[in-house]
């Protein structure tokens, strides 16, 4: 497939519509979807495991002899692991546990009377579902992305879906990653019926009470399916195509950074990679490599399709590039620039960031102590990425003793009165006149 690189735009020349086609996102067609996911979810609601295994053959190919993984496999998949990938799966784990247990939400209380204490109490999500996409590489990094948090919220109940290969069986790494999280149920199902069995439940498959992981559009209409019927399972965040922003000066290295763009855009033909510089000649560079580095690739296909939706953006200067950055809203920003410590403190939407040469997002996406489940397609102007929280409630608690009533109560009464709710404003009033 010919590989078609789109040119270097300068912002300062665009008019406005040429302004939003810049910073536009592939369009998505899911002409129909919404009605086959709806259906495949009609389908596992009502035809249980068999419905699930059925859709399995019919998607993947494929008929599991069971659909939960027994726990002697799980134990034991390690011994399928090669060493060295083990320490590896090890060392990321360890860093990932870290970070994410120092951001892990601690209970508060205060009192904001004499005698009126306030409280906030956290608890873990009980059951949550974990999708692990599937494909021509076994996800490792997003078993650790998901069970680690899980498990630090305290989650005890934690189901794993994740499609099998073609003889039927999920890979060892896979398996012994969600054994080293301390996943014990992990089903061989994957798509938009592995989010049915795990948001309404089967004989097989606990019904969960929110469900995580990236997906194709097929995994993120089921989750947002189940999410708004009643009964069904809470989702994570919106999502879209992966996307990656690369700010860069005339310092940056053309070939790392035009590896940084490869390393998103190779993640399926609707992922998006922009680099804005105030840089022509930077620019100039990158583009002229990027052919060369994608067509070494085994993915060079989805690339030829991908690259041509990559943004080129001459800036007037570094500032107007974070700024357009925050109106774009990435899902990875890499600021490859001399003075990315300072360029950073400007960034107000991101999903999560890379400072300075040194720090391939690839760093992030697997073993850095960050988490890469992250709001996509814009969503990071309001979403955050996975944390500990996500996988937790938080419930308020309050006791007011006589004093605490009597100074807060007024008050109380005066706000339910003005409302006009006045059963409100009575079991305050009634507890009043009953002060000592």
């Amino acid at each position: 497939m010919t590989m078609v690189i789109p040119d270097i735009q300068d912002w300062a020349g665009l008019d406005a519509d040429a302004r939003a086609d810049a910073l536009a996102r592939p369009a998505l067609d899911q002409s129909g979807l919404a009605d086959q996911v709806a259906s495949i979810l009609a389908g596992v609601r009502e035809g249980g495991d068999q419905a699930l295994l059925d859709y399995t053959e019919r998607f993947d190919g494929v008929r599991p002899a069971a659909l939960r993984v027994p726990a002697e496999t799980l134990a034991n998949a390690a011994d399928a692991v090669s060493p060295s990938l083990l320490v590896a799966i090890d060392r990321a784990m360890a860093r990932i546990t870290a970070f994410h247990d120092a951001g892990r939400p601690r209970a508060l209380a205060m009192d904001t009377e004499d005698g009126l204490r306030c409280e906030a109490r956290y608890a873990p999500i009980e059951p949550v579902g974990l999708y692990v996409p599937g494909g021509s590489a076994p996800l490792i990094s997003t078993v650790m992305m998901l069970g680690i948090p899980a498990r630090l919220a305290g989650c005890s109940q934690v189901v794993l879906c994740t499609p099998p290969g073609p003889d039927g069986e999920i890979d060892a790494a896979i398996l012994a990653t969600a054994h080293r999280c301390g996943i014990d149920t992990v089903i061989r199902a994957g798509g938009s019926q592995a989010i049915a069995a795990m948001a309404f439940g089967t004989a097989s498959v606990p019904a969960c009470a929110k469900l995580f992981g990236p997906g194709n559009a097929w995994v993120t209409e089921a989750k947002r399916q189940a999410a708004a019927t009643p009964g069904g399972a809470a989702q994570d965040m919106p999502a879209g195509p992966s996307e990656v922003l690369v700010i860069a000066d005339d310092g940056a290295d053309p070939v790392a950074v035009a590896w940084d763009l490869l390393s998103q855009a190779e993640h399926g033909p609707d992922s998006q990679a922009l680099l804005f510089s105030d840089s022509r000649d930077l620019l100039v560079a990158v583009r002229k490599v990027l052919p060369e580095l994608a067509s070494q690739l085994p993915r060079a296909d989805v690339l030829a399709r991908s690259l041509a939706h990559a943004r080129f953006l001459l800036v007037a200067d570094l500032d107007q590039a974070i700024t357009l950055s925050n109106r774009y809203a990435p899902e990875h920003l890499i600021i490859n620039t001399r003075d990315a410590n300072e360029r950073v403190d400007g960034v107000t939407a991101a999903g999560s960031v890379f400072l300075g040469p040194w720090t391939p997002e690839s760093l992030g996406d697997y073993c850095s102590g960050t988490n890469h489940v992250l709001p996509t397609y814009g969503h990071a102007r309001a979403f955050s990425g996975l944390s500990v929280r996500d996988f937790m409630r938080r419930m308020t608690v309050q006791r007011a003793t006589p004093q605490g009533l009597g100074t807060a109560g007024p008050d109380a009464v005066t706000l339910a009165a003005a409302e006009g709710l006045d059963a409100h404003r009575m079991a305050v009033a009634y507890r009043l006149a009953s002060l000592p």
